[in-house]
């Protein structure tokens, strides 16, 4: 009897799948929009879902297949999604008509994920704009500069720590990771960690698990995406509790602990807590200008947030800081090594800088111009960004995928991409795009660049809030970095890189291993 309801329950998911699968065809077909037919339950995400491949060559496989569209059709897993390829129809969607589309496509819901699901990422309507402005004073060029001694402390660490492994394969996916780990826990929660010394500190340990992304927890998020309830139930997650707690129980003991004892530390946990009382002033930059964002003026917030709340804004602060800040600086480290002109150029621009200002302060990080340079073409050729991701909100009418067909109209849940990699690998916007080439975003070659062909932190008002805290987590480094070491190519060190199979992140498939030869000039 047992194995006759098995059978049953198999089959009827089959066919579940199937006609799920087939309706998204239809529904494609409907409105002349071209896709790839992929396969049920897999949709086009067969190979990634299977580590086979990065998920971007799935992504790139439906971009690539039709050129002359506007848009096309993308099946993920059992979703329907609209990848869109005009920069023009990005405009709309990210800024013009943001009304439109809000909010992000859900990927975990707040009841089976509840420290994910109550961040801002996931946060929609009114609920965002509220927490986004709320947020939004913390992260300002004058609350930065705050934090820059942290960031500072642990790059000396670094290259600390190099100097005992000079002329040694290094594993940078490693080394990078313990930088950003060091930084956000410092930073964000307030905690003094060296994980260059102490290897297998906790909070090393469990950021390293959180991003450790098995097929098994793959197919568990489809699983809660499609069926919430039922899974919270069977208490499935995605994330394993253990780390969730882990996150939530630092963030809540040191916002109690500081309430009771009336600590006070310029890391992100203190302005949370001050954002969350409306009393976290909107400060000038350093040049007497008030922040650029608008939400800033307002320093009120709307509602109370809860201490659980805060908490996942502080646990997004990680998830995004710890992975996305990793991965540029692995790829700019790499880069740095295939490309020894590119990297002569930067030193001598820091040495210059060096000789004039000394060792590196924030009033003058940003006269840095080739640094700004390397990072945005890291940032342009490996952007840790894949998609801008924007659920439709309120109805709205697309323009015709290609000339002679009709608008397609959008209802309220109907799901886009808007393209990011592509786009910024696309040689019709980017010629050459596999060179790596910081002169693209020189002086003299900016304005080569179409709007909404680099969208590396993101556009409109759902951009990444973070960016200043992650430029400045990245100058510092690779500035103390190239000032006392040349990277170096070794046997191991992968050329052309190869993107090793992976849901989230960029990693080289054969890893990313150099070597760091001291300057003599230091």
């Amino acid at each position: 009897m047992i194995t006759e309801i098995v059978v049953f329950l198999l089959t009827s998911l089959i066919v579940y799948f199937i006609y799920i699968h087939k309706s998204i065809h239809k529904y494609f077909d409907d409105r002349g929009i071209k896709y790839l037919p992929g396969v049920p339950f897999f949709g086009n995400n067969l190979r990634s879902s299977f580590l086979k491949v990065h998920v971007l060559e799935d992504l790139e496989a439906v971009y690539k297949a039709f050129p002359e569209e506007r848009y096309v059709g993308y099946i993920e897993g059992t979703t329907k999604i609209i990848i869109i390829r005009d920069p023009e129809v990005m405009r709309n969607i990210t800024v013009k008509d943001f009304q439109h589309f809000t909010d992000h496509k859900t990927f975990v819901s707040e009841d089976s994920e509840p420290l994910f699901g109550r961040s801002l990422f996931f946060m929609k309507g009114e609920r965002w704009h509220s927490m986004r402005t709320t947020l939004s004073p913390a992260f300002t060029s004058s609350k930065m500069k705050l934090m820059m001694p942290f960031m500072s402390e642990i790059s000396s660490n670094i290259v600390e720590y190099l100097k005992g492994h000079v002329n040694e394969d290094v594993d940078v996916q490693d080394l990078m990771r313990r930088y950003t780990n060091d930084v956000i826990a410092s930073a964000a929660f307030g905690l003094p960690v060296n994980s260059v010394k102490d290897r297998d500190n906790e909070f090393f340990t469990i950021g390293r698990n959180l991003f450790s992304f098995t097929f098994f927890q793959k197919i568990y998020s489809i699983f809660v995406a499609l069926f919430p309830n039922f899974m919270k139930k069977l208490g499935i997650t995605v994330y394993p509790t253990k780390v969730i707690n882990f996150f939530k129980g630092i963030v809540v003991n040191t916002m109690q602990n500081r309430e009771k004892n009336n600590i006070h530390r310029p890391d992100m946990i203190q302005l949370l807590m001050e954002a969350s009382k409306g009393i976290l002033k909107d400060e000038s930059d350093t040049n007497g200008n008030k922040s650029q964002n608008n939400e800033t003026s307002k320093q009120k917030p709307i509602k109370e947030w809860s201490v659980e709340e805060l908490s996942s804004q502080v646990f997004l602060f990680f998830a995004a800081g710890y992975e996305s800040s990793a991965s540029t600086l692995v790829m700019c480290v790499h880069e740095l090594a295939l490309n020894p002109d590119v990297q002569e150029k930067l030193y001598q621009e820091i040495k210059e800088y060096k000789e004039k200002h000394g060792e590196i302060t924030f009033e003058h990080i940003h006269n840095l111009k080739y640094l700004d340079w390397v990072l945005s073409e890291t940032s342009r050729k490996w952007s840790t960004i894949f998609v801008l991701d924007r659920t439709c909100t309120l109805p709205y009418e697309l323009p015709p995928p290609r000339e002679g067909l009709k608008p397609v109209q959008l209802k309220p849940g109907d799901v886009v991409y808007n393209m990011v990699n592509c786009i910024h690998k696309d040689p019709i916007h980017h010629p050459n795009p596999e060179k790596f080439d910081p002169e693209r975003f020189s002086d003299e070659n900016k304005h080569k660049i179409k709007p909404f062909t680099y969208m590396p932190f993101g556009m409109g008002p759902r951009n990444c809030i973070g960016i200043r805290f992650a430029q400045l987590e990245l100058k510092i480094l690779i500035f103390d970095i190239v000032s006392n070491y040349k990277i170096v190519k070794c046997t191991k060190t992968m050329d052309p890189v190869v993107l090793k199979p992976h849901a989230f992140n960029l990693q080289p498939r054969d890893g990313s291993i150099v070597r760091f030869v001291p300057r003599h000039d230091n």
